[in-house]
């Protein structure tokens, strides 16, 4: 069993402001509920994620693409700099009990394929749902329901 207490939010490096406040209270209720946030650690739905779990209080983890540190979002904790473009968006994955995907462009869906490959859970918030596997979401507190039931597993 998967021993880290982390949830991973994925989504596309930009969104609309309907989108970036769902992102923001899925990272506040992960914050809340006393998961480390893990994200791909840029802007879009990863910078509202973590935005809401910095304002709760909580950790966050950005898993970047790049090779400093300074690309990752002003509310990234602790950044990880991986210097291997999309290949981290494996290690998002790894590092994720659950996913909960946000919206989304390709490279959200190759982190969703990823999951399914790797058997780690997915939560879809208007996001892909390319497998019966992944549990569509309604809002973002079904989105936490589902997450947080599964990460307990």
């Amino acid at each position: 069993m998967n021993a880290l207490k982390t949830i991973g939010v994925i989504g596309a490096g930009s969104c609309d402001e309907a989108t970036a406040a769902m992102a923001y209270e899925v990272g506040k209720g992960i914050a809340e509920a006393g998961y480390t946030l893990v994200c791909g650690g840029l802007g879009g739905v990863m910078e509202a994620a973590c935005q809401g779990a910095h304002d709760a209080g909580g950790l966050t983890v950005g898993i970047l693409p790049g090779d400093t540190a300074e690309t990752a979002n002003p509310y990234v904790k602790i950044p990880i700099v991986t210097g291997i473009g999309v290949a981290r968006n494996v290690i998002i994955v790894r590092s994720s009990r659950v996913l909960i995907a946000v919206s989304g462009g390709p490279g959200t869906l190759s982190e969703i394929a990823f999951a399914l490959q790797l058997q780690v859970p997915v939560v879809s918030l208007k996001s892909f749902s390319v497998s019966e596997q992944v549990i569509r979401a309604r809002d973002p507190e079904h989105a936490l329901r589902e997450a947080l039931q599964l990460a307990e597993r």
